[in-house]
């Protein structure tokens, strides 16, 4: 491994990663006075580590800084999370771990390993780059944590409702209407092209290139990521399409459903990771010979002081506004036309309110159950966010069919296609699960994958097929 480089190609998902998570980070330090990383040590920090490969909520607030120092070593975190090459400082690791980095006999996890003498390249003490590095930071305007909080929501919600105008417009493109590749009688459910597209961007943008995006903004890559992303793909509408599969009898077709929806989503985000390693590494050569330039530009472009992201803030306020304004009066001119242009203006309004759930829900990915934090690899946050959207999905299914009127079926299609499609994500999803099946357990991908998806069709089973087999809507 070369000096300031961390290479993760022989593993799509890393072969080190950094977990955000205050714990994690004191169990390596102490781990350090030793050496020594215990197996069973080694397999919980990966296992934590997997289940955070999608999203980890608003705990990735805590390390966000707006200067330069702060902003790099952000990025770089998340370049450790996300395998990624990326370019390390040579006192980087001194500064952040304060007792080196990183054994290069660990297979997926970073490793606090305590260096030899004529490693540390630095003649200065880890003490006191940590004191220069306070010190700048204390110079620096700092926003406060109120108004990250704010703007990260800003950013969520712009990026969400973006993400619900592309999956309708997908749907459209696909469906009877156009090209006559999707329908809701299909095993190539409406939602299909969405959920594929998102899951192969989010190998682009949520595994090989968040860092670089991270350098530019944090807020940016969460946006991306779990604002657009998360929104363009939808686990709930495709959870429906087969429940109204099986209410017609097609229990194979709804089996295939589930089955090809599941293999084509993995591909997809397959295919993006290797599409976008291939793309870095012709920018790398073809930007050889100017880098200088480049990173001029790429700094220009930097969200890492306070004036600049008040900017972006208040210009994100502006355009959510804009959006909300528009939506509602479209919605007012369409909604007793009962058209799906009504449900769309009814789905932009609704709709960050579901990426903000399934946002704070991130937050419990890589938790566990109870003080011990049994089955940390089992992402609980995003498992909660996609069962709980499918219940909720399916029980207003079961309201239209028993209302059957126009404007309930306006409403009700609305908050489908919005906050419950913002509320489950399959791009996430699909991340967590390619980064186990890359894990020293793949089998938990597939556990994971079935224990979300029967019981969210067991649960939409009972919600509303039941009713409708027995009231015979």
């Amino acid at each position: 491994m070369d000096h300031g480089t961390i290479d993760s190609e022989p593993r799509q998902t890393g072969s080190f990663r950094r977990t955000s998570s205050t714990s994690s980070s004191l169990r390596r330090r102490s781990l350090s006075l030793s050496g020594v990383v215990p197996y069973h040590i080694d397999d919980e920090i990966e296992s934590e580590n997997v289940s955070e490969a999608g999203d980890i909520g608003d705990r990735a607030l805590h390390s966000n800084r707006l200067s330069e120092s702060g902003s790099l070593r952000l990025s770089i975190d998340n370049a450790l999370e996300n395998g990624m090459n990326f370019p390390i400082p040579e006192n980087y690791l001194l500064q952040s771990y304060g007792s080196g980095y990183c054994d290069p006999t660990a297979s997926n996890t970073v490793s606090a390993v305590t260096p030899l003498p004529e490693e540390i390249i630095s003649p200065l003490s880890a003490e006191a780059l940590l004191r220069t590095e306070d010190k700048k930071l204390e110079k620096e305007e700092v926003i406060p944590k109120s108004w990250e909080y704010i703007s990260c929501l800003i950013h969520l919600a712009v990026f969400g409702i973006l993400g619900v105008i592309t999956r309708y417009l997908l749907q459209k493109l696909f469906g009877p209407s156009i090209a006559n590749v999707t329908s809701d009688h299909s095993i190539l459910y409406l939602d299909l092209p969405s959920n594929m597209v998102g899951s192969f961007l989010m190998g682009w943008w949520g595994v090989v290139f968040k860092g670089d995006i991270s350098t530019v903004s944090n807020f940016l890559a969460i946006g991306l990521t779990t604002g657009y992303l998360g929104s363009l793909t939808t686990f709930s509408g495709w959870n429906q399409k087969m429940l109204d599969l099986s209410i017609d009898g097609k229990w194979v077709f709804a089996f295939l459903g589930f089955f090809i929806g599941l293999f084509l989503a993995a591909y997809s985000i397959i295919f993006g990771i290797e599409t976008a390693k291939g793309f870095r590494w012709l920018l790398k050569r073809l930007g050889s010979s100017s880098n200088k330039v480049n990173s001029s530009s790429g700094s220009y472009w930097r969200v890492d002081s306070y004036k600049r992201h008040l900017a972006v803030t208040v210009a994100l306020m502006l355009v959510l506004f804009v959006l909300w304004i528009v939506s509602a009066l479209l919605l007012k001119d369409d909604f007793h036309s009962g058209s799906s242009e009504a449900q769309l203006w009814l789905a932009c309004i609704v709709g960050p309110l579901g990426v903000w759930i399934r946002w704070f829900l991130a937050r419990l990915n890589g938790h566990g159950l109870g003080k011990a934090g049994y089955l940390k690899w089992v992402p609980f946050g995003t498992l909660i966010a996609n069962v709980s959207a499918a219940c909720v999905m399916a029980a207003l299914a079961t309201v239209k069919k028993a209302v059957h009127a126009k404007t309930c079926n306006t409403v009700a299609s609305g908050i489908q296609l919005g906050f419950l499609g913002c509320l489950s994500t399959v791009s996430t999803f699909i991340a967590e699960f390619n980064a186990m099946r890359q894990s020293k357990h793949p089998w938990r991908a597939y556990a994971y994958a079935l224990a979300t998806i029967f019981i969210s069709f067991a649960l939409g089973t009972l919600i509303y097929s039941v009713p409708v087999w027995t009231k015979e809507y």
